[in-house]
């Protein structure tokens, strides 16, 4: 019954795959279709099982099918915020693109976006009280609002609770309804709409226009 609920809410939001394969196409060939492909293959076989399945399936589907690169590389601008498509188009992309994946992702398996923070973090290199001072961004994910949430990032294969990676230092989370301080799952600590994260805002637009809610 799990499984039918799954799929049952997969095929109501489901966008419009046609026509994302006639956009990747047109942009990016035929790596780029063959690796859209094996993203829409993806989607029905990974959506059994628990959220944490899920969520582990997710994982490793990006991490092993997009390669890490900078942004002035990949897209040839300082800081760009790649669509669900446009990572699977291009192949390559940074954290931010691999997260937004994952969300979007996680999304169409019948994960609730309420469970998923997009969290940007400072990374400590080093010893754990060496000072933050790399930029990056992870997925996390809420079993309850108070609980410890999962991690999920590109610089790891495994998920791990955000208790166990102390070399990450929240700085604040957002997700479809709005901003977030810090990390943790409390709803009282929304800070703001999308609306003051003119980045983020953008990229939602442009996936509604790509086909995704």
């Amino acid at each position: 019954m799990l499984l039918l609920g799954v799929l049952a809410s997969w095929i109501a939001a489901a966008p419009d795959f046609d026509r994302m394969a006639e956009l990747v196409a047109q942009r990016w060939g035929g790596g780029g279709v063959q690796r859209y492909q094996n993203w829409r293959n993806f989607l029905p076989s990974a959506g059994g099982g628990t959220e944490l399945d899920r969520l582990k399936r997710a994982n490793e589907f990006f991490n092993r099918q997009i390669v890490f690169t900078d942004d002035p590389t990949a897209w040839g601008q300082p800081d760009y915020w790649a669509t669900l498509l446009e990572t699977l188009g291009n192949g390559r992309g940074d954290c931010e693109d691999f997260v937004i994946a994952k969300y979007f992702t996680l999304k169409l398996l019948g994960v609730a976006p309420d469970r998923l923070r997009l969290v940007y973090v400072r990374v400590r290199t080093g010893s754990t009280d060496a000072v933050p001072s790399i930029a990056h961004m992870v997925l996390a994910y809420y079993a309850q609002p108070d609980a410890d949430p999962l991690v999920l990032d590109n610089l790891i294969t495994d998920i791990r609770p955000a208790s166990r990676r102390p070399d990450l230092v929240p700085v604040f989370s957002f997700n479809s309804d709005g901003i977030f301080s810090g990390a943790a799952g409390k709803s009282e600590e929304k800070i703001g709409g999308i609306g003051r994260l003119s980045r983020w805002e953008d990229l939602l637009k442009r996936a509604r226009a790509e086909g995704f809610e």
